[in-house]
């Protein structure tokens, strides 16, 4: 599903809407240690191929519309207040997908309309403001949003729109939503532009519910995550359908909807409210499953790709599967010692999270569904792999073609654009245009700039490993460099 639309907004919705879409985010396990009050047995997973879980069946056309019209998210800001603070004029909507319905249909697409119990109607954040982007002027549903700012704090945005919310019922919808922010915008915030603080949000959501009853505390029941966030590049969606485990370490086996629906942790505080959500997000993940990627938009070789592909399968296939007519994908977890990619996400989720996997398991999600990290990640499947850029778990490669050549690697870079606007895509090397740099952030000369650059000595941001493109020779990297275009 794509849409030739450019995307523009006003700065002061693109600030709230910011700030309202960040929240509708999933995570994996990483946290920082200490001893849970009870013994649960946490499964922890070895190397290896995942082993496949059933799940439960959905109708995808049932959940594509309720992912872009129900409410994961069920607090948010009053919708009067919206308005008032937004202006009168209704925002372009001409980036926007189809089907959405009522005031669902005067948002922007990483907004959902919600009438609360109190019935008051609020605008929430949903999933899509994460996991939808546009590509050369196309909305492509499923696409990580690469580009999302995390780096400011959410709480400035909705304390400021606090000023637009009327007294009475109004007023205590919106101090539900500011207190919730208020306890895990500490946790939001990442230091640099592009990469997604999901891990970290959602454990501190943990942090202060009852796991059994889910019951909000303002104060933590158990310790929060460290603030500093670990970076994450967001997968896209188009790969649900293939994958046995969620995340880059391998967590999240068994039913896969009890992770997706975690992102409703802001707001969902009792286990009815949670089932509710379960009952229509089976339909969710069912479309999610379904979903193709999207098609490479430009001219391929079709020599040089059919080259490519004999490359890759003497190469690349035993971890990443097989395209094309009779496709395989193993679902294949490579140890640390083996890829020898930046280890932190995996070790933190492995070795310093218990007491989010004892949150977890004794809660409503993990009924049906076990976290199980291990050390190591998973080779991912490749289906869109060219939209998908920066590569690797943490987004510390800008393209391709740096990721096959290990020594091209940059060790401080940032993408080449002007103010907000999207980089221009590099057909050759596959990622969006970057710009070397002399200096990482201790050398920035101002906030904007700090928050811009790519500093691969940073911890948890490095660029090494993944380094099995470095025996080919330099035509056999072009070859399959475009082979992966047609994937």
């Amino acid at each position: 599903m794509r849409l030739t639309i450019p995307f523009r907004l006003g700065s002061g919705r693109r600030v709230l809407a910011g700030v309202l879409a960040t929240l509708a985010i999933q995570t994996s396990m990483v946290g920082c240690d200490r001893a849970p009050t009870e013994t649960l047995a946490i499964t922890k997973s070895e190397v290896g191929r995942v082993p496949a879980s059933a799940q439960r069946p959905g109708d995808p056309q049932q959940g594509y519309d309720a992912l872009i019209n129900r409410a994961i998210v069920t607090c948010g800001l009053p919708y009067d207040a919206y308005r008032r603070r937004t202006g009168p004029q209704s925002p372009n909507l001409d980036l926007q997908f189809p089907g959405r319905t009522g005031r669902n249909a005067e948002l922007p697409y990483m907004l959902t309309a919600h009438v609360a119990e109190s019935g008051i109607e609020l605008v929430t954040s949903n999933c899509l403001g994460c996991h939808a982007a546009t590509f050369d002027g196309e909305l492509i549903m499923g696409l990580g949003n690469e580009f999302l700012d995390l780096t400011v704090d959410p709480l400035i945005a909705v304390e400021g729109a606090g000023a637009f919310v009327a007294e009475g019922p109004e007023a205590t919808e919106w101090r539900r939503w500011a207190d919730r922010i208020r306890a895990i915008s500490d946790y939001m915030m990442t230091d640099t532009i592009g990469v997604n603080s999901a891990n970290n949000l959602t454990l501190a959501l943990m942090a202060h519910r009852d796991p059994e009853t889910l019951a909000w505390s303002d104060e933590p029941l158990i310790e929060p995550p460290p603030e500093k966030p670990l970076p994450v590049s967001v997968p896209p969606w188009w790969n649900v359908g293939k994958k046995r485990a969620m995340f880059y370490n391998a967590e999240g086996r068994g039913d896969q909807v009890r992770y997706m629906m975690l992102a409703s942790t802001v707001c969902t505080d009792s286990v009815d409210e949670a089932a509710a959500i379960d009952a229509w997000f089976v339909h969710v993940r069912a479309y999610l499953a379904s979903l193709e990627p999207p098609s490479y938009p430009y001219p391929i070789d079709p020599d040089l790709a059919n080259e490519g592909y004999r490359v890759f399968q003497a190469n690349c296939k035993k971890c990443h599967g097989t395209y094309g007519e009779d496709p395989f994908y193993p679902n294949k977890l490579v140890a640390l010692d083996k890829v020898k990619t930046d280890p932190l996400l995996a070790r933190k989720g492995f070795k310093e999270a218990d007491r989010f996997l004892h949150w977890f398991q004794r809660s409503f999600y993990g009924e049906l569904s076990q976290a199980a990290p291990a050390l190591g990640y998973i080779a991912p499947p490749l289906d869109g792999v060219w939209a998908t850029a920066p590569y690797l778990h943490n987004g510390s490669i800008p393209t391709i073609a740096a990721l096959l050549q290990s020594e091209s690697r940059p060790t401080y870079w940032e993408f080449d654009r002007e103010g907000d606007a999207r980089p221009a895509y590099d057909r050759n090397q596959l990622g969006w245009a970057y710009r070397v740099l002399p200096h990482g952030k201790a050398g920035a000369t101002s906030r904007n700039e700090r928050y811009r650059i790519y500093d691969t000595t940073s911890s948890g941001y490095g660029n090494q490993g993944h380094t099995f493109g470095d025996d080919l020779r330099t035509d056999e990297r072009l070859a399959l460099i475009e082979y992966l275009k047609t994937l």
